[in-house]
């Protein structure tokens, strides 16, 4: 047993990295807009330590507009179907720094790069033309030099207070283990299948 959900979530992922064949890194995203709705949707985890984790997107995308309100609050879920493992992670959610952004965004290959200016995420799109055309559009403008970090593209750091680690046991006797966040910093106990 450990006492710092992060080590063992750093354990788990080097095991999904082994064994998952696509995205061992891929969570589901979920969110709540100003009027209740929730909603969720699939992102990668692009860092994590224990300041929280990291995923990006464009900023007027509706899990940016979600995020961007008085009460930011998110909740991850990874699932590793060949494991048999999944982990629970709940908390606020704060902005990642402008330096960090740029960092990341200089990692993708040059064509998510180019997509990143040419989409309005989440926003109607008449016909997949009108996207490739913008997207031939911003293969032009930048041709020949370095593509920048597109203002309206940024990241999000999810501050975890709540972690659970489930492992699947037979006959749905699983094994939960739950990490809550004080004061005097992480307690863990378990859950009831």
């Amino acid at each position: 047993m450990t006492t710092d959900p992060h080590f063992l979530f750093d354990q788990w992922l080097a095991e999904a990295a082994d064994a998952e064949p696509n995205d061992p890194n891929a969570m589901a995203l979920a969110t709540v807009g100003a009027d209740g709705q929730p909603s969720v949707r699939m992102v990668l985890l692009k860092g994590h330590d224990a300041g929280g984790f990291v995923f990006y997107t464009n900023l007027d995308s509706r899990k940016g507009g979600e995020l961007d309100t008085a009460n930011a609050r998110a909740a991850l879920l990874f699932h590793w179907k060949s494991l048999r493992r999944q982990v629970r992670i709940e908390g606020p959610v704060e902005s990642v720094s402008a330096e960090e952004a740029d960092a990341y965004f200089a990692t993708r290959s040059r064509d998510s790069q180019l997509g990143a200016w040419a989409s309005d995420q989440s926003r109607p799109l008449d016909a997949r033309e009108t996207f490739q055309a913008r997207y031939e559009d911003m293969r032009i403008r930048f041709e020949g030099g370095d593509v920048p970090r597109p203002p309206r593209w940024s990241g999000f750091r999810v501050l975890p207070e709540r972690i659970e680690f489930w492992l699947d046991r037979a006959h749905r006797l699983h094994e939960r283990r739950l990490f809550v966040r004080g004061e005097e910093g992480w307690t863990e106990g378990l859950l009831y299948p």
